[in-house]
């Protein structure tokens, strides 16, 4: 089976480059489709991340680090379509030459080839035999024998060379066209690449305008939240002060003990079955502010009944800043719960509640958290976390 030339110039030309220590244009063009497709493969799988964060509850901070991350796949893409470019343009450059070679080379051999065949056809069919026959002596026969079988080995050998040259031409007029298409589509990507990074800019710039205002409705909730915690610190301080008070005024009787015992860790009925929505303790929101929760977090649907968690006497009932509507409840020995985010209150203040009794319903204090029950313990005045004093998860 025959090479075709230009596969053997290709081959030839790569040889030469890898000797010179750099590369052909054509192995410079697939090494960047494959950077290329390298590129697009895990942008595509950054793309999908992105996807599936739209989908779920995510964090922004993630958000954002994908855009950015999706902005430097594309950036990096652009500046391979544009080092891919330079490599065709170079291989059209490299084939447009060797194919005016090829033509100017052919263009040649077939006049040579043209005036052969006039003058062959002007001597007529019988030349050869007449220039033998004239010869004088054997030696001069052998002579116009080998010159004239030269001569058309010549002609032989032009005949060939110019059917080569005919295949050479037709498979570099195949392969600019084929270089001429994959410029035509490098530019097409490179300018959809380039709407595409400009769109990522804008996601960012609007991504970067979401997050400052997250950070200062965050930085503003934080702050409420540090009023109604110091002022339901200060309303069960002076709950513990009065009740001190009072105990030590003549013929009072002696304080009574506390209805949470130590006992009860971990044995205390929950006020509404739930998830946790948040924990105790401190917790660091997406825009890098913390948040110090007194208390736990428990999803629930709005209008779900709460129960106490044990008997008691109703301190406070009514609204607490960003707590909502609030229950508190003393127990004795100085300790108190907690009952934050109602939407109806069923308590009055002074009343007695005994353990499991309905003190309310769920509600929502805080549109970006939903329906939910706030829930704290306090032991002496702290906070302790609930957590461990209510029954294993159901």
């Amino acid at each position: 089976m025959r090479i075709p030339l230009a596969i053997v110039g290709l081959l030839l030309s790569a040889s030469v480059a890898f000797a010179q220590g750099t590369e052909s244009p054509e192995a410079r063009v697939n090494a960047q489709r494959d950077e290329l497709a390298r590129i697009r493969a895990e942008r595509d799988s950054l793309e999908r991340r992105m996807s599936g964060l739209q989908n779920t509850a995510h964090e922004l901070r993630d958000e954002v680090n994908l855009l950015d991350r999706q902005h430097d796949a594309t950036s990096r893409m652009v500046k391979s379509l544009d080092n891919q470019l330079v490599a065709i343009t170079d291989e059209v450059t490299t084939t447009t030459s060797d194919l005016q070679s090829s033509e100017r080379e052919a263009t040649i051999k077939r006049a040579v080839l043209q005036r052969r065949l006039v003058e062959i056809y002007k001597r007529g069919p019988l030349y050869p035999a007449e220039v033998l026959f004239s010869a004088q002596s054997v030696g001069q026969l052998v002579a116009r024998y080998k010159y004239l079988h030269l001569l058309a080995l010549r002609d032989k050998g032009l005949v060939h060379r110019l059917d080569e040259l005919h295949d050479k031409i037709e498979s570099q007029h195949i392969q600019l066209v084929r270089l001429q298409n994959s410029v035509a589509e490098n530019r097409t990507q490179k300018q959809q690449e380039a709407a595409r990074l400009g769109e990522l800019e804008q996601q960012q710039a609007r991504s970067l305008v979401r997050v400052q205002e997250d950070t200062k409705r965050a930085k503003a909730r934080l702050a409420e939240l540090e009023k109604s915690e110091a002022r339901l610190n200060n309303i069960i301080a002076s709950f513990e002060a009065e009740r001190r008070r009072a105990s030590g005024r003549a013929g009072a009787p002696a304080l009574s003990p506390s209805s949470i015992r130590t006992t009860d860790i971990g044995r205390l009925d929950w006020p509404v079955n739930g998830a946790f929505l948040y924990r105790f303790g401190r917790f660091v929101n997406p825009n890098n502010t913390t948040t110090r929760w007194n208390g736990i977090g428990i999803s629930a649907a709005a209008g779900t009944i709460v129960k106490s968690v044990s008997g008691g006497t109703v301190a406070y009932a009514g609204p607490m800043g960003t707590y909502g509507n609030t229950v508190i409840l003393e127990h004795g020995g100085g300790d108190y719960s907690v009952y934050g985010s109602l939407d109806r209150i069923d308590v009055r203040k002074g009343s007695r509640v005994v353990k499991g009794q309905a003190i309310g319903t769920v509600g929502v204090s805080d549109p970006a958290l939903g329906a939910h029950l706030h829930f704290e313990i306090r032991r002496g005045g702290p906070a302790v976390d609930p957590a461990e004093w209510l029954r294993a998860v159901r």
